[in-house]
């Protein structure tokens, strides 16, 4: 990270730090997109397992590890306060932290697995590979959130090429045992949609240790010292991360586990219309890619300049990273608009699957739209320490605006599934207008006084 003048300089960091990020999020998503596609390729009950398992698994490892994003502004406003001395010691505290919240996870899915598979009334092959599949990708829970807490260090230090090099080289290495543990290849055993799961889990250990290497011998993550001296556990430190990243976990929850519910309730529909909705939602996550990544370099930029105390140049970042953010956002929904069928018929042959996805389609635009508002405040507000508004809009914006809002649209009206969808971009719209009174209130009044 380097101090930056005009406003050229800056939105060169900007990408410089964005595009390596979007990469990796992109490849984190492809990941969860080849173990479906491959044990698909295997099955119809294998897939339907893998898909049941990364459904109950996604919301859980999202809402938890999001605690762990609080290292990022941490660590940026240290290095941007010059407190070198202090860095290695935060970043022992978080990685502690990550293996306490991995044993947390196996430990109540231990003995919260079987209870809720049961409850879902699957079929007996489904319930198995769903079961095994979480089983076997529990091996690497651990190593993962280890890489979490090591990926936050390594990107707030505004290295984010090297964290996108680490995920990069580990999706082949997915692929690659995927494949061997899937269809049995080599003498490796035939798992099925199982073998996924496996899969998954030696890439996390291997992603962890490479990110361990990288941390102990490259520079300059080297001159910080981390794993050279192994800290005694500080509580008041955890207290610290939590206090950050507890209200982040449960924002980025609240998030995901909306879009699980809503898939419940269209569960009363017809196949074609849940096939629809599942694959237009699919695409409308693949979007929210960009306005996610661009939340994340925010907080990188903005933690860096208000450690620093250069408040001017934080303000600045805000408006450069929401502008840029929103036009990215009109180009993809010009694109999406006029690619809307070619976009639908990559993922199905069915024509009228195909037909009702273009037309849930033109609601992800606006979905898309909302999100190029608010996930980039969500990031600027976290790189000011400014976390509890954005898990209380979250709350608001999704369960207590949108769901409602959407069951009424899809109970009581004609627009019948499209319905949910509205629901969600109302109530999206209106958290992304509240996170924006909240920065202004940041920028004018809170911080304006401190300058």
């Amino acid at each position: 990270m380097k101090q930056t003048y005009t406003k050229s300089q800056k939105i060169r960091l900007l990408f410089y730090i964005l595009i390596p990020i979007l990469i990796t999020q992109l490849s984190m998503y492809a990941m969860t997109f080849f173990d479906v596609m491959m044990s698909g390729q295997y099955s119809t009950q294998d897939v339907a397992g893998v898909s049941i398992g990364s459904s109950l698994w996604t919301p859980v490892y999202t809402g938890l590890s999001g605690i762990l994003i609080a290292l990022t502004p941490v660590v940026s406003q240290l290095i941007g306060s010059r407190k070198f001395k202090s860095v290695s010691y935060s970043v022992m505290q978080a990685v502690y932290l990550a293996i306490s919240l991995a044993l947390v996870i196996l430990l109540v899915g231990a003995f919260s697995l079987n209870p809720v598979l049961n409850a879902m009334n699957l079929e007996d092959n489904v319930h198995r590979v769903a079961h095994d599949y979480l089983i076997a990708l529990s091996l690497g829970i651990i190593p993962l959130f280890v890489y979490n807490a090591l990926r936050a260090f390594i990107d707030a230090l505004g290295q984010t090429r090297i964290s996108m090099m680490i995920t990069l080289g580990a999706l082949p290495i997915n692929v690659l045992f995927n494949y061997l543990f899937i269809y049995g290849k080599f003498g490796f055993p035939e798992l099925g949609g199982v073998g996924s799961g496996y899969a998954t889990a030696i890439t996390y250990w291997i992603i962890a240790l490479v990110a361990i290497l990288v941390v102990v011998k490259i520079n300059p993550f080297s001159t910080y010292e981390v794993f050279r001296e192994f800290f005694r556990v500080s509580l008041k430190e955890w207290r610290a991360l939590l206090a950050i990243g507890v209200p982040i976990g449960l924002a980025i929850f609240f998030e995901t586990s909306i879009f699980s519910a809503v898939t419940l309730l269209m569960s009363k529909y017809d196949t074609v219309t849940i096939a629809s909705h599942q694959i237009a939602m699919n695409f409308a996550s693949l979007l929210y890619m960009m306005p996610l990544s661009m939340s994340m370099a925010l907080t990188i930029v903005i933690g860096f300049e208000i450690g620093a105390a250069r408040y001017k140049d934080a303000k600045e970042y805000s408006l450069i990273g929401i502008t840029l953010a929103l036009m990215m956002s009109l180009v993809l929904s010009a694109i999406l608009f006029f690619f809307r069928e070619p976009v639908a018929s990559a993922y199905t042959k069915d024509h009228a699957v195909m037909l009702l996805t273009s037309h849930f389609l033109i609601f992800a635009i606006f979905f898309q739209i909302s999100d190029a508002l608010q996930a980039p405040i969500q990031g600027i507000l976290r790189g000011y320490k400014d976390v509890n508004v954005t898990f209380a809009m979250s709350l608001l914006s999704y369960w207590i605006l949108g769901l409602p809002i959407g069951y009424i649209f899809a109970k009581f009206t004609y627009m019948g599934a499209f319905g949910y969808w509205i629901g969600l971009i109302s109530g999206l719209a209106l958290g992304a207008i509240g996170l924006a009174a909240r920065l202004r209130f940041i920028q004018q009044v809170k911080y304006k006084k401190m300058a």
